[in-house]
């Protein structure tokens, strides 16, 4: 054991910001940590812990007191995602002198920043920042849609990217919901309305609503994007599990200049009459090393949207295991 860590902050107000209501940051901290964290005038320190927790330490309150300077409050739910974190990127590829808060997505005009919550959506976003191309591969409450949502929302409120484009494969989930009345972005608008919900969720409806009216946002159902070429914008494919291996190769061949594509999907909620059709599961198995292409893998840990669903999610896969699910191997694959 080392003999403690001593952080000395500038004042009073920034220390409160750190320690948050109650000390309830440093509560969180201790109980990932372990060890006794004491805040005493302006001075957190930490002790009865080893080498790396330390250093674990001193990185997640560093990043408080730069959230506190920037005028945020974190909360305890930020500081778990904060001591959650590795201490450097472990995919090869990827700097690891990346700054502190290079997982952290500022919105432009948006609610909240967004942070990831494990440290696999962590390596999730830095992959979607570092490569044009990036999958994001896990079950269902991972957050896959809803952080390349948010990225794709930072990307183009701050004009970064010229526009977004939203697709995803018409495929109905076991009915048949028969004809849909309306033009075309009223007659895609049900497949697309989990994107909706997370654009919703993170800037105003004023201005998503000013982004559709621009063009800024544009809807593209899979089956109208063979002929096209996306330029200067960041696409994203929802449900990539329910595309074909031909929707696959013409969706990933779109992709131009200055563009950037996030692929989410779940492959143990494949809606094709045959599995082994999955264009997914097929890009996994032959992009695989290509540089410029960042797989990024998500697990039942990862869950976020609601702590029941990891029991629902491991019930599955007890009740009805999976012989197929070694088509693709879970790990980090990178270029």
């Amino acid at each position: 054991m080392e003999d403690g860590l001593t952080i000395v902050l500038d004042g009073k107000d920034l220390l409160s910001g750190v320690c948050g209501a109650n000390d309830g940051n440093l509560r969180v901290i201790e109980g990932s940590l372990g060890g006794r964290i004491a805040a005493r005038g302006n001075e957190i320190r930490l002790e009865g812990v080893d080498e790396a927790a330390l250093r674990r330490f001193k990185t997640a309150v560093d990043r408080l007191i730069s959230a506190v300077r920037e005028g945020d409050t974190p909360s305890p739910e930020y500081v778990r995602a904060l001591v959650a974190l590795p201490e450097s990127p472990p995919e090869a590829g990827i700097s690891r002198e990346a700054p502190p808060d290079d997982t952290i997505i500022r919105i432009p005009h948006g609610f909240n920043r967004v942070f990831p919550r494990s440290a696999n959506q962590g390596a999730y976003i830095r992959g979607m920042r570092s490569c044009d191309i990036c999958f994001g591969i896990g079950p269902a409450g991972t957050g896959k849609t809803f952080l390349a949502i948010a990225e794709a929302l930072r990307l183009v409120l701050s004009k970064t990217m010229r526009k977004l484009v939203l697709t995803r494969p018409v495929v109905e989930a076991g009915e048949n919901l028969g004809f849909l009345p309306g033009d075309l972005a009223q007659k895609i608008n049900p497949y697309l309305r989990p994107l909706y919900d997370a654009m919703e969720s993170l800037a105003p409806y004023e201005i998503i609503r000013r982004l559709e009216e621009t063009r800024a946002i544009e809807i593209a159902p899979l089956a109208y994007m063979r002929g096209r070429s996306l330029n200067d914008c960041i696409v994203v494919l929802d449900e990539a599990q329910n595309t074909t291996r031909e929707q696959m190769k013409m969706f990933l061949t779109r992709i131009g200049q200055g563009a950037r594509a996030v692929i989410t999907g779940d492959i143990t909620q494949i809606d094709l009459p045959r599995r082994g059709d999955s264009g997914l599961l097929h890009a996994v198995s032959v992009l695989s090393g290509i540089e410029g292409i960042h797989f990024a893998f998500l697990h039942t840990q990862d869950v976020v949207r609601n702590p029941l669903i990891k029991k629902i999610i491991a019930a599955y896969e007890k009740a009805v295991p999976d012989s197929r699910a070694g088509e693709v191997q879970h790990r980090e694959k990178t270029p």
